[in-house]
C-alpha cells in the first residue's frame, strides 16, 4: 500500500495535468522511485541476481527517457534532473 501511495504522489508532483500518467517526466520519476526501492532491496539481498538484472534494465530505460527529454525540451530536462537529484 505504501508503494501505491508513493507512486501516486510522484505522479501528482510531475504530471502536466490531472489525468497525466504517461508523460516523459512522470515516467522518469516513477522509474527513479522504483530504482531507489530496488536498490534498497539489493543491499539486503545481495545474491538476488534476477532483481539486479531488472534494476539494470530500469536504469537503461530511464537513461533513454532522459536522453529523449533532453533533446525535446531542455528546460523540462533540467527541472526533472534537479527535482529527482540525478546527475549532480
Amino acid at each position: 500500500m505504501a508503494n501505491k501511495n508513493a507512486k501516486l504522489e510522484v505522479i501528482k508532483k510531475f504530471a502536466r495535468h490531472e489525468t497525466d500518467t504517461g508523460s516523459t517526466e512522470v515516467q522518469v520519476a516513477s522509474l527513479t522511485q522504483r530504482i531507489n526501492q530496488l536498490s534498497e532491496h539489493l543491499k539486503v539481498y545481495k545474491k538476488d541476481f534476477n532483481s539486479r538484472r531488472g534494476l539494470l534494465m530500469m536504469v537503461g530505460q530511464r537513461n533513454k527517457l532522459l536522453k529523449y527529454l533532453q533533446e525535446e525540451d531542455q528546460s523540462k530536462y533540467k527541472t526533472v534532473i534537479k527535482e529527482l537529484g540525478l546527475r549532480k
